[in-house]
């Protein structure tokens, strides 16, 4: 005989059975039905480092991304590693399940941004370039310049990173840190300085912070590669004889700012950058030199060149002598008139 209790247990398993079913049913609809919570439309996100989940929860519903924000936070507590979002901009398609949205985000490729650093920029333009095109403050990238930790894993004996960054056309992490962006332009330099050149440098007598101070130098005294081994000689050369450099470019890093004619009051500029009162090179580089001017330092044309100044029309006149230097001069200037 089938007791009362049996009967009532009878009817209820096929009942929770069916609950059951539905309740699984609903959940995986939640999870897996497309637009059930998501924009019909095409939206865009920002995540910006630090930003934890629930202020990218409420991004997505401040611009239409999700109209609610709890079946989302539901969907991330049932399948929890779609919490990690990484810093990024996302363009997210239309109609997505919540699940499907989550694991877009979660697992969408670093957004790359193509950055061009020009030859010759010092630190304050590079930083101003890169906190325009990526998510980072120049202030920041200022300070991991010139961090010792960084400096010393990187083995530079400088107070700063002036002179390593260096110069071209590079993709970027949308979301580097400014130590990440500083490590890669430094690793393009010691990618680029071989052990070939580490050689001829230590034969020249030279540093890797000296070579790098030249060359800066020759960088921001003209454009033309083909002068570069020239002017490369001049500074070589008054080394060699204990002579000044005399470089304006030092005077205009010593003097900060925009670059400007310089004036005969400025080359009193009190300043260890101030290569027309001190002798020998200045503490480090003024700039970051490419390629091209470094070559120059390692493989200057062979002059006995001491001088030079502008022709007016974008090169230079070298001169041996300062008679010869001051009949330069006297053409520059009557380029210049004309």
């Amino acid at each position: 005989m089938i007791s009362k209790k049996h009967r009532r247990h009878s009817r209820l398993n096929p009942l929770l059975s069916g609950i059951g079913i539905i309740v699984l049913s609903a959940l995986l609809l939640f999870l897996f039905l497309p637009g059930i919570n998501t924009s019909t439309k095409t939206t865009r996100l920002v995540v910006h480092r630090g930003m934890g989940f629930r202020t990218i929860l409420a991004e997505m519903h401040r611009n239409g991304t999700i109209q609610e924000r709890w079946p989302t936070l539901v969907t991330a507590s049932i399948v929890p590693k779609v919490h990690r979002i990484k810093p990024g901009r996302y363009v997210i398609p239309p109609r997505m399940s919540n699940l499907g949205l989550l694991y877009y985000l979660h697992s969408h490729p670093q957004d790359e941004v193509r950055v061009t650093l020009p030859e010759g920029l010092d630190l304050t333009r590079i930083a101003n370039i890169l906190a325009r095109k990526l998510d980072m403050d120049s202030t920041a990238f200022m300070a991991a310049v010139s961090d010792k930790k960084l400096l010393a894993k990187h083995g530079i004996n400088a107070r700063n990173a002036e002179g390593y960054l260096f110069p071209g056309t590079y993709n970027f992490v949308w979301a580097s840190t400014p130590e990440e962006s500083a490590g890669f332009l430094i690793g393009r330099f010691k990618h680029f300085y071989a052990d070939s050149l580490k050689n001829i440098a230590a034969r020249q007598g030279l540093t890797t912070t000296a070579l790098l101070t030249i060359a800066s130098i020759v960088e921001a005294e003209t454009p033309l590669n083909a002068e570069k081994p020239f002017v490369a000689s001049v500074y070589l050369n008054r080394l060699q004889k204990g002579m000044r450099l005399q470089a304006d470019p030092t005077v205009q890093y010593a003097l900060g700012g925009t670059a400007r004619r310089l004036y005969y009051k400025d080359l009193k500029a009190d300043s260890p950058y101030n290569t027309y009162r001190h002798k020998g090179l200045p503490p480090g580089p003024i700039c970051n030199p490419g390629k091209a001017s470094i070559l120059a330092v390692l493989y200057p044309a062979e002059t006995q060149f001491l001088y030079f100044v502008a022709t007016g029309k974008g090169g230079h006149y070298f001169a041996v002598s300062l008679a010869e230097h001051a009949r330069n001069i006297a053409k520059y200037r009557s380029a210049r008139n004309n």
